[in-house]
């Protein structure tokens, strides 16, 4: 059953019901933290990345975080910074920054509603997947600069091309 085959098109249902609805359909561990937060883990090719959504009336916005534990050695760190610009340029929705305190790496994004606008299920999935794909599509990129002492340069051929369609 597609998802716009479920009653979820309402202007009545709010967001985060919507991202719930979506953890279910997936099987995706998840915990509703409030009534407009959600965190759930989604397992990738490269880890399990942690995902919360969480939605902003004040500004209406439905903010979308997705992020992985990343330690690397401080004198890599220009290094990282430069990566994320080079990655940064490759991304269209959304954007990675390093959280050094927590040392985290992390793609957010969000997604404005102002108006009163809704998203529908099928939106709101599609910007949970294209942060987990752009999460994969970066991660060895990454990896490289941090742990393999690789240039930004040479660690983005991994992520240069994306992979279109199915094997």
């Amino acid at each position: 059953m597609s998802l716009s085959e479920h009653d979820l098109h309402s202007e009545d249902i709010h967001p985060i019901d919507i991202v719930e609805y979506l953890a279910e359909h997936h099987s995706w561990e998840f915990d509703r933290i409030a009534d407009d937060q959600i965190a759930m883990a989604v397992e990738g090719q490269w880890r399990t990345y942690s995902i919360t959504l969480a939605w902003s009336g004040y500004d209406e916005t439905l903010r979308l975080v997705c992020s992985f534990e990343m330690e690397p050695p401080a004198e890599r760190l220009p290094e990282i910074y430069e990566t994320l610009n080079r990655v940064n340029d490759l991304c269209w929705a959304g954007a990675f920054t390093y959280w050094g305190q927590q040392q985290l790496m992390v793609y957010r994004y969000g997604l404005v509603l102002a108006g009163g606008q809704v998203a529908g299920p099928e939106q709101i999935d599609r910007l949970i997947t294209t942060a987990v794909m752009s999460a994969e599509r970066f991660y060895p990129a990454f990896q490289l600069v941090a742990w393999s002492g690789e240039t930004p340069e040479e660690a983005m051929q991994v992520a240069i091309a994306e992979a279109y369609g199915r094997a």
